[in-house]
């Protein structure tokens, strides 16, 4: 689906973090290009 396609991702400490969102996006294809946890109070 995201073949091909690179990503920037962005995660949220209390919420779902860079990591989940990056093994999602590369289980559907893109390259992950910059990840971050970050906490934003």
């Amino acid at each position: 689906m995201l073949k091909g396609k690179k990503a920037i991702v962005f995660g949220e400490r209390d919420d779902i973090s860079g990591k989940t969102a990056s093994t999602c996006l590369v289980a559907a294809g893109a390259e992950i290009v910059y990840e971050a946890t970050a906490c934003f109070v």
